[in-house]
């Protein structure tokens, strides 16, 4: 785990930390069925744990900086419920989420034989409770409704721990839609001292995340924490990134800096799912350069459908 010095060094030296593509898109590119599955790409760390590593190989060899582990959907619930296991086997294969990506760290680093090339770092994935629930409320934070700031922590809480025991760099909590499961994060953060963190949320529109809150609100809850190192935005629109920062410019903490990994401008509709926007496509590589400049310090592209890893090379050596 790598301390937080380290990590905003890695982050200001040499340009942005590039972060990986998606993962669940890729593994579906190489053949590997996905949809349905309450799992998600987390049932493969039980079932082909060999096809992760391949995927978060070709991420490196494309020019990642950040590979994320495949634990966005898993839960020690869900695997005691669909995989039949015991707690403390979850446990385990949760952990091995974060022991994947680090073997696959140290077999690209001496592969690749590149002497002053940064160390690639690993971030333990942890999604939104919504996305256990696999009914589209982690696009809307409407569950979080009904659930209280302790129980969010409650539900969080075993994740976090084994992501943190298994030694990830960093703790990335991605697809947030909601305040109030902000704020039970940057909580139950305190609870692991030696830990860091991102926060990055979903957002419906230029100014505010899924839940309709404004990014304002939940740069000030991320500010509270010294273990975050960057709040930012996922799985948006990329022309929603420039003015969502813009709009919380101000308040962003000089310690913190912007973390952004839009998709490819698909939307989130409640009935049909994701849809294609029909609007003009971006150059993102370009965007990304405004971006840099607004002070985001992690770029890369999260789209959970369409990923081409052809996009690293195009950001990387724009």
């Amino acid at each position: 785990m790598r301390s937080s010095a380290c990590l905003r060094q890695y982050m200001n030296d040499n340009g942005p930390l590039i972060l990986d593509g998606g993962l669940a898109t890729e593994l579906e590119a190489q053949g590997v069925q996905l949809q349905g599955d309450p799992l998600w790409s987390a049932r493969l760390l039980h079932t082909n744990p060999q096809v992760i590593r391949d995927a978060h190989y070709r991420f490196l060899h494309s020019g990642a900086d950040v590979i994320t582990t495949a634990t966005y959907q898993a839960s020690i619930t869900g695997f005691i419920d669909h995989l039949d296991m015991s707690s403390e086997g979850a446990r385990e294969l949760l952990m091995s989420g974060v022991h994947v990506a680090k073997e696959t760290v140290e077999r690209f680093v001496i592969d690749s034989h590149s002497k002053g090339q940064r160390y690639p770092l690993v971030a333990g994935s942890v999604g939104p409770y919504g996305a256990f629930l696999q009914n589209g409320s982690e696009y809307t934070g409407a569950y979080a409704e009904e659930m209280s700031i302790e129980e969010l922590k409650v539900w969080h809480r075993p994740q976090v721990d084994c992501l943190a025991a298994a030694g990830a760099d960093v703790i990335a909590f991605e697809t947030i839609p909601s305040i109030k499961e902000a704020e039970a994060l940057v909580e139950l953060l305190r609870e692991f001292p030696n830990s860091k963190a991102w926060l990055s949320f979903s957002c419906k529109d230029g100014k505010c995340i899924s839940d309709g809150s404004l990014l304002t609100d939940v740069v000030q809850i991320a500010n509270r924490s010294k273990q975050l190192v960057a709040v930012g935005v996922n799985c948006c629109r990329p022309a929603l990134v420039e003015p969502l920062l813009d709009s919380a410019k101000s308040l962003l903490s000089p310690d913190m800096c912007w973390v952004v990994y839009p998709n490819s401008g698909e939307e989130w509709d409640t009935e049909r799912g994701w849809q294609t926007s029909g609007k003009t496509p971006v150059s993102l590589p370009e965007l990304s350069h405004t971006w840099m400049k607004q002070g985001a310090a992690l770029i890369g592209k999260v789209n959970c459908f369409l990923f081409c890893t052809y996009f690293l090379y195009l950001l990387y050596f724009f």
